[in-house]
């Protein structure tokens, strides 16, 4: 069997690079992943810009004055966010000058208006400004032309506010991929009914489906299927004529009833790897077909989490144009509470509650779980500790773990 490390070099290998470009409103933007650079069109601040409410003043009119005193100037005016002051200002005046408002050329600083005192036409200013006082400078925070943000990035709320103010309306992004997501059970029942003799209800076509809007996809289909190879080939067949992904869960194991995969080569899909060194999950299938990619993830909650978390989330990632260092999400490292782990010849990832020990390192301490059918205890966990194969973890051991998402 393959390593984990090796299933996920083989699995990018064979996903194509981000290429489809569309357009996308700045109101619907965060979360979108930018399709190609974009540069500033103007200067930021575009003005000579008053940091503070005061007034904007000539500097050398406090040239000489003693200290603890203050200086008599006329106010001509106010220059306010909007509607700047228009006039000349002579030395020996200045103008009142409130936040986000443009300094009059004539001035070269703005005194607080905590530093002054006002009767009338005069004011009374008891500092002595420095030229650029309180001024932000034209062009500070970006020059016209100057990069803004390079392909790649995943727009956050700020990074939508900093396109708007260079005017990209609207931001090219890249196209999301589009996912299919599967699961086969002859035993599974929608949430909404009431699970008869044999049967369960179906929670991983929901799981995955929040995962993969997370990892950004749009979810295009998702369902049951029944354990009928003429039902899943058709369905596998439809699927695959409108999606860049096709994730189905259970029946890729080796039981009489595990048919996935022989219904997926009986569509046209190339079968690349069956089974990974990993432990949940080990039956995870992976195939190709042209441009799309098929995951075949084990039926068992955790086992598909983790076959998601580990061979999917990869692929999308690539898929959504994200900058090759962010296609594998880095492990975490923390330090190993509780009783040692038992060893295994595979990768194993355990279920861990996440503390911060008095030292600030992450603590981690295993929860009880029974198999990897057993969603009521990942629900309580906060990452995954990644074992090496042949690794026994004992108290105070160093350990890598993934956070869940």
């Amino acid at each position: 069997m393959r390593t984990p490390d090796e299933a996920v070099s083989i699995i990018l290998g064979r996903t194509r690079s981000a290429q489809e470009i569309e357009d996308c409103p700045l109101s619907r933007a965060v979360g979108r992943v930018l399709g190609k650079g974009i540069d500033s069109d103007i200067d930021l601040p575009p003005f000579e810009k008053s940091a503070m409410d005061g007034f904007a003043v000539h500097c050398s009119d406090f040239e000489g004055l003693a200290p603890g005193s203050e200086l008599s100037l006329r106010c001509l005016g106010e220059s306010r966010a909007g509607m700047p002051f228009s006039g000349g200002i002579a030395p020996g005046a200045c103008v009142a000058i409130y936040t986000g408002a443009e300094v009059p050329g004539d001035c070269d600083g703005v005194v607080v208006v905590e530093k002054s005192r006002q009767e009338g036409e005069e004011v009374f200013l008891a500092d002595q400004p420095r030229p650029g006082q309180n001024i932000c400078s034209r062009g500070e925070d970006l020059a016209l032309g100057q990069r803004v943000l390079e392909a790649g990035a995943r727009l956050t709320s700020s990074m939508v506010s900093v396109l708007a103010s260079v005017g990209c309306e609207p931001v090219p992004v890249v196209r999301r991929p589009r996912m299919a997501i599967l699961t086969s059970g002859d035993e599974l029942v929608e949430p909404i009914r009431k699970p008869g003799p044999g049967q369960i209800r179906e929670g991983n076509t929901l799981h995955l489906a929040a995962l993969a809007r997370a990892g950004g996809a749009d979810v295009v289909h998702s369902g049951v299927v029944r354990d009928d190879l003429e039902g899943l080939t058709a369905t596998f067949r439809s699927a695959l004529e409108e999606c860049d992904v096709l994730v189905t869960t259970g029946g890729v194991s080796m039981g009489k009833y595990d048919l996935v995969g022989d219904a997926l080569e009986a569509v046209g899909v190339e079968k690349v790897f069956h089974k990974v060194a990993i432990k949940p999950g080990k039956p995870v299938w992976f195939g190709v077909a042209g441009d799309s990619l098929i995951f075949g993830l084990p039926g068992n909650p955790v086992s598909c989490w983790v076959g998601h978390e580990v061979f999917v989330r990869p692929a999308l990632a690539k898929l959504c144009g994200l900058p090759e260092e962010r296609w594998i999400e880095p492990l975490r490292r923390a330090r190993w509470t509780g009783e040692a782990t038992r060893q295994n010849d595979r990768q194993q990832n355990l279920p861990v509650t996440v503390t911060q020990g008095a030292d600030g390192v992450d603590e981690l301490a295993v929860v009880r779980w029974k198999s990897s059918a057993d969603l009521v205890g990942l629900s309580r966990a906060q990452g995954l500790a990644v074992v090496p194969p042949g690794q026994i973890l004992v108290e105070g051991a160093p350990v890598m773990f993934r956070s869940i998402h």
